[in-house]
């Protein structure tokens, strides 16, 4: 499943440096956390590999 915005996409970017040991679980905040728990590393690869040229910033409620 592709990111449905950037703020998603960057967060599973996060959570994907986390969970590979590239970057400390304790620097994550919010989403990135969130999901560096729930999901495991293709889930996450996956979303950060969307591109972020069409994405809006958020997603609308």
């Amino acid at each position: 499943m592709p990111a449905k915005s950037q703020a998603q996409q960057k967060a599973a970017g996060a959570a994907l440096a986390a969970k590979r040991g590239d970057m400390p679980k304790k620097e994550l905040k919010g989403a990135s956390k969130s999901m560096e728990k729930s999901m495991n590393e293709d889930q996450l690869e996956e979303l950060a590999a969307t591109k972020r040229k069409k994405l809006p910033k958020k997603k609308d409620s």
